[in-house]
């Protein structure tokens, strides 16, 4: 028996990763940006968000890594074959505008980090886009999954951070299981938003194509399914104690933020140094994590989509469109860092925005594909999963479409809450 377990954990470690890693790459720049707002604006009231956000997040990957093993083929491929290529084109052409920008986001991140700890973007961002681009490069899968591991653990910060500003936690406990609501617009928003940032179309073509890259197949995906779990589980946990920490010290003082620059830099005189050390250093490994990934997920979704040979472990020889499409969106995300008077809060809003547009097409894709068992066999979503998976997708959706309306036009959702409220 004990050996039985001890197999059964091997097998575990050995196709542990892309699930973990993707999850904890949607705690990205923009998304720590989302929770420590939330947080400073409304105390503990969105914790409950996060139980929703977490149960949306397992749904998607799960749905994507499953397809991934099953199939053994990526996201952009599948959507080529059984969509078209015209659907196919269009989704590549909006994932690579919107990867622009997230990218730069991320890049941004790491600046604001490091200008924390007293250096300046214009030594850390060639620096450390340098570092990123030349370990891909040279990396197999299995040596870059190591190092994607390595900065998850980065995350532990926020937890860190979360315990030293020491809550009160009967309270925290609470609004964690008690549903708020408001009719006020801005709180609807943040809590779309929250909801919203944990979901992105680049986080499933990465998570269906790192399970393709590193050759798990269906027999394995037992497995597969728990990497899936507790990466999503542990992405709402780190998000939970973001917003802890910013609720403890930044809402009850009445301080207000809008980047995670500011949630770090206020926390110093609030809850000591260490609390805003942890913070920025957890920044930084977050949108480390995040810039490996997002231009990964790009080259990835569009040579699966076109037939271009792609993965980490092929040489630049083998797979020059892959690499020559990472190190573009690379110098691309970080130059955009680096341009003087350029709006890294509008360039990270649109590329929000252009995400937003992309969802739910690929989320009705993902379902569609998954319900199909001349695609999936045996592995087919069931009618009760089905049903599960059609309400999460329509309830995206509507929040996906909400707020996007509200990002264009701010009065129309103060007029929908002022008509629901009577």
């Amino acid at each position: 028996m004990v050996q039985g377990i001890r197999g059964r954990i091997g097998i575990f470690l050995a196709v542990m990763g892309p699930g973990i890693v993707t999850a904890f790459a949607d705690n990205d720049a923009g998304g720590v940006a989302t929770y420590a707002a939330a947080g400073a604006k409304y105390g503990y009231t969105l914790l409950f968000t996060m139980f929703v956000s977490t149960i949306c997040l397992a749904i998607a990957q799960e749905i994507s890594a499953r397809t991934g093993a099953v199939t053994g083929k990526g996201l952009a491929d599948l959507i080529r074959e059984q969509f078209g290529v015209k659907w196919t084109l269009f989704a590549m052409v909006v994932l690579l505008i919107a990867n622009i920008g997230t990218t730069a986001s991320e890049f941004s991140g790491i600046a604001t980090s490091f200008e924390i700890f007293g250096l300046s973007k214009y030594f850390s961002v060639p620096l450390m886009a340098g570092v990123v681009w030349w370990l891909v490069l040279k990396g197999s899968y299995d040596r870059i999954e190591k190092i994607f591991l390595a900065l998850c653990v980065t995350f532990i910060s926020y937890v860190l951070s979360g315990i030293i500003v020491n809550p009160p936690w009967q309270e925290v406990m609470l609004a964690s299981v008690t549903p708020s609501f408001s009719r006020d617009a801005e709180f609807l928003l943040m809590a779309i938003g929250v909801i919203g940032t944990t979901i992105t179309p680049w986080g499933q073509f990465y998570v269906q194509a790192s399970i393709v890259d590193k050759g798990i197949t269906a027999k394995d995906y037992a497995y597969t399914r728990w990497d899936v779990f507790i990466g999503s589980f542990f992405t709402g946990f780190v998000a939970f104690f973001i917003i802890v920490a910013t609720a403890a010290t930044l809402y009850v003082n009445n301080i207000s933020i809008e980047t995670a620059k500011d949630a770090a830099l206020a926390l110093e005189p609030l809850a000591g140094k260490y609390a805003s050390m942890f913070f920025a250093f957890g920044l930084l490994g977050a949108s480390m994590l995040a810039a490996f990934i997002l231009p990964l997920s790009t080259a990835y979704a569009i040579c699966e989509a076109f037939g271009f040979e792609h993965g980490i472990s092929k040489s630049y020889e083998e797979a020059p469109v892959f690499f020559g499409l990472y190190t573009a969106l690379i110098v691309i995300g970080a130059a955009l860092v680096l341009w003087p008077g350029l709006s890294l809060y509008n360039v990270m809003l649109t590329s929000q925005v252009v995400n937003g547009v992309l969802l739910p097409p690929i989320l009705i894709f993902m379902v569609l594909i998954a319900s199909d068992k001349n695609i999936m066999g045996d592995y087919s979503n069931s009618r009760t999963y089905n049903i599960i998976s059609w309400m999460f997708t329509i309830v995206l959706i509507i929040l996906t479409v909400l707020l996007l309306a509200a990002t264009a036009m701010p009065e129309l959702l103060d007029s929908v809450v002022h008509y629901l409220g009577g």
